[in-house]
């Protein structure tokens, strides 16, 4: 029987060989070292792999395609500027096997979507376009010219333009980004969703409320010079290792740091820097001077706690709130105050499930210190109440007076490497007014000002068939949303899905009624047009426009560039009816930036600057306290506590990623950091919760959702007894993202709440 596409959505359901060891108490080191050397000879010719280890992330060089951390801004180690998992990335994109025609001709869309996602990864590179008929079961070859007639009849034969989703993965580079926005502008919608709806979307909207900027506002030297920094609901050593590095140098300068996160992470424990013979010798760096075992979604009760008792020891000491700061700089002091006397710290203490003694640590290094920098990921970020968890913290910033000084501020760490650059220059369903009157001033059409689909709102559609064709460009979608099943059915209702795409990953095989796969260049190819070599630019995570060039011949001589596939389509979709010259872009992406510069603030002389080693800051109001708010100030705001409950029986779920894992590509099958081995389907429970549940160690169990009345289930996952607050369990995804309701998700920013499901678990 054909499979489902809940049946192609899903990982399979089957076992490997489970392993478990004590989880390490110190990460990086020769570990990490034989990890990357591991990867990068299994899966890469050895000269690429020397040639690219070289030139990543240096300048001059080519941006990694894994996380957005930044480089440092003067020099960058001759060792090589990379961590761990860049490495795998590397070799994820660079893997010295292709896929053509032939492989596609062996196997069915339902054969590949029985393999495993690690097996779909690692399949090869893409190698040529290629185009699933209405009915058929296998993938064939395409012509570039008749996949972009293909995407054209299908965009033109819609009822209107709002019938078509166009989806952004995060490595997307600036030209492209703004091209694609731009076609997509013309071409009548704005229905651009983006993995920044999945993850950051609630920084941005707290951020742009309080502090009148969607970003964060601190540098890479603030982090050195801070006095305390805040690691919250963040793995760096999995996620970001190369901020392991940062967070060493600030301790070297005397700084503390504090982790706050429900499980115990060995890149917050200590830090053995690779690229340091003493460091390896000698054992690494302490990192994390205090642990908070926090509660799932306990967050806002830790701070308002925190807050509460600073607000006493202001009121009889003083000189603990900045006042000066406050009275200047903010606005809203007075009914925060109010409100926060409405609150029980008894209370707040028991909803974060953290000790008094723990508690008091923390509470007297925010009290003795005034730089105090606050970082944070999708610990924060996935919950129904995530605006509220990253306004508190402001809070907590601003009556330290600990925004837009040396050493202090806020720092939302970004998970791809370009999500932050692909909005800065229009990837928005809801851009803001000026930035479409400016594209009316350059191009002379007008966009539509209503705002598209997010990412929830897209899937909505398509299962409602009010969205017909869906394309992607980049990303993994299927992998990467929520309610894995009813996702599948909104993909499966589209006419037409599109892929632009660097490797097989199993959004291909969950399609409309036609399916293309556009094979692109990787970011450490070279990018050949009539002008010669081009380079991109992307931004990283706190506002670094750099170039970014790529190394190697590309893998295969059938593929285009991101911009490349853009613009053929932009042209042979709009044709005669279009306003831009789209044909010429590609040939000169100078021009792309010409453009950038003059629809997008901040890119004055960006052809100029871009050639700067270092690349260039984007303005960032907050870093120098000009806050561009509706009031012109930093605002305080209220937050309430979480209202979920739990029933008896019940456990809240967080799904998380694996050291052998960078979102949704899985490099591997071990997540050494936490001592697991060869399996992804387990569950990491308390023990106690274990034992009132009479489960063992490796029990096969089956995990149910319970949200709005509606149960949804994931079978055949192991129980792991874990260091992890008791009521709480952790999961994988992207195993696990059928149980996340598709219903339940931030406000005003509608990201997933996939850190905080509800859940029973049954033998």
């Amino acid at each position: 029987m054909p499979k489902t596409p809940f049946e192609k959505a899903s990982t399979p359901e089957t076992f490997t060989d489970l392993s478990v060891k004590a989880p390490p108490k110190n990460s990086a080191g020769m570990d990490a070292l034989k990890s990357a050397v591991g990867q990068v000879s299994k899966y890469m010719n050895p000269v690429n792999a020397i040639k690219l280890s070289f030139k990543m992330n240096q300048k001059g060089g080519f941006d990694c395609p894994g996380c957005a951390w930044p480089d440092p801004d003067d020099e960058r180690s001759v060792l090589g500027e990379y961590c761990e998992n860049g490495m795998k990335a590397m070799a994820e994109e660079a893997q010295n096997k292709t896929i053509k025609a032939d492989f596609f001709a062996k196997h069915t869309v339902d054969d590949l979507a029985g393999l495993s996602d690690f097996e779909i990864g690692k399949s090869g590179r893409l190698a040529e376009p290629m185009y699933l008929p209405k009915g058929a079961s296998h993938y064939q070859p395409i012509t570039w010219g008749d996949a972009f007639t293909k995407v054209a009849e299908n965009l033109n034969a819609l009822e209107h333009p709002d019938e078509a989703v166009f989806y952004t993965s995060g490595r997307t580079t600036n030209e492209a980004a703004f091209l694609y926005q731009l076609f997509v502008r013309e071409f009548g919608t704005s229905n651009l969703p983006d993995c920044s709806n999945m993850c950051h979307e609630a920084s941005g909207s707290a951020l742009s409320e309080t502090l009148g900027i969607g970003k964060g506002s601190v540098t890479l030297d603030d982090l050195y010079k801070a006095e305390l920094v805040m690691v919250v609901g963040q793995n760096p050593g999995t996620n970001h290792p190369r901020m392991l590095t940062a967070l060493e140098k600030c301790k070297r300068n005397g700084g503390k740091i504090i982790a706050i996160n429900p499980l115990p992470e060995a890149g917050l424990i200590k830090f053995t820097n690779p690229q340091n013979p003493i460091k390896l010798l000698a054992g690494g760096t302490k990192i994390a001077d205090v642990f908070v075992p926090i509660t799932i979604n306990g967050d806002v009760a830790f701070v308002k706690a925190l807050l509460i008792k600073l607000l006493e020891k202001e009121m009889t000491d003083g000189n603990v709130f900045d006042k000066e700061f406050i009275e200047a700089f903010t606005h809203g002091y007075e009914a925060f105050i109010t409100d926060l006397k409405t609150y029980d710290f008894d209370a707040c203490l028991k909803a974060s499930g953290i000790s008094l003694e723990v508690f008091n640590k923390v509470f007297d290094l925010i009290l003795s210190n005034q730089k105090i920098i606050i970082c944070w990921a999708m610990g924060l970020t996935q919950h129904q109440n995530a605006v509220d968890n990253i306004r508190e913290f402001v809070n907590l910033l601003l009556v330290k007076g600990s925004i837009g000084k040396e050493g202090a501020g806020t720092c939302p760490v970004r998970g791809h490497s370009n999500v932050q650059g692909d909005r800065t220059v229009g990837i928005w369903e809801a851009a803001p007014q000026a930035f479409l009157d400016k594209i009316e001033a350059k191009y002379g059409f007008k966009p539509t000002h209503k705002h598209g689909y997010s990412v929830i709102d897209a899937i909505k559609a398509m299962y409602d068939k009010k969205a017909k064709v869906f394309f992607g460009l980049g990303g993994n979608f299927i992998s990467a949303v929520p309610d894995t099943e009813y996702a599948a059915k909104a993909l499966s209702n589209c006419n037409l899905t599109v892929h632009v795409s660097t490797k097989l990953n199993r959004s291909h095989l969950v399609t409309g009624k036609e399916a293309l796969i556009l094979p692109c260049l990787g970011r450490s190819e070279k990018d050949y047009q009539k002008t010669g070599i081009q380079i991109q630019s992307v931004e990283n995570s706190m506002g670094v426009v750099s170039s970014t060039k790529g190394v190697l011949e590309p893998c295969s001589e059938k593929l285009l560039s991101e911009v490349a596939v853009v613009c053929g389509i932009a042209y042979a979709t709009l044709k005669d009816r279009s306003k831009i010259k789209w044909l010429q872009y590609k040939d000169d992406y100078n021009l792309v930036r010409d453009d950038i510069e003059d629809v997008v603030s901040g890119f004055k002389d960006y052809n100029k600057r871009i050639k700067e080693p270092s690349g260039f800051y984007l303005p960032n109001g907050a870093r120098v306290r000009q806050f561009n708010t509706q009031t012109g100030k930093a605002n305080f705001s209220l937050n309430k506590l979480p209202e979920w409950e739990l029933r008896q029986g019940e456990l809240i779920m967080m799904t998380i990623r694996s050291h052998d894992q960078f979102n949704t590509t899985i490099y591997g099958l071990n997540d050494r950091y936490r001592g697991i081995f060869n399996e992804r389907r387990i569950i990491l429970m308390n023990r106690d919760d274990m034992k009132e549940r009479r489960l063992e160690e490796h029990q096969v169990v089956n995990l149910k959702s319970h949200y709005n009345g509606v149960v949804r289930t994931a079978n055949n996952f192991k129980v792991i007894g874990y260091d992890i607050p008791k009521n709480c369990c952790a999961t994988y995804f992207p195993e696990t993202n059928v149980l996340v309701p598709l219903d339940g998700f931030a406000h005003t920013a509608k990201t997933p709440a996939s850190k905080s499901v509800i859940v029973t678990v049954e033998a």
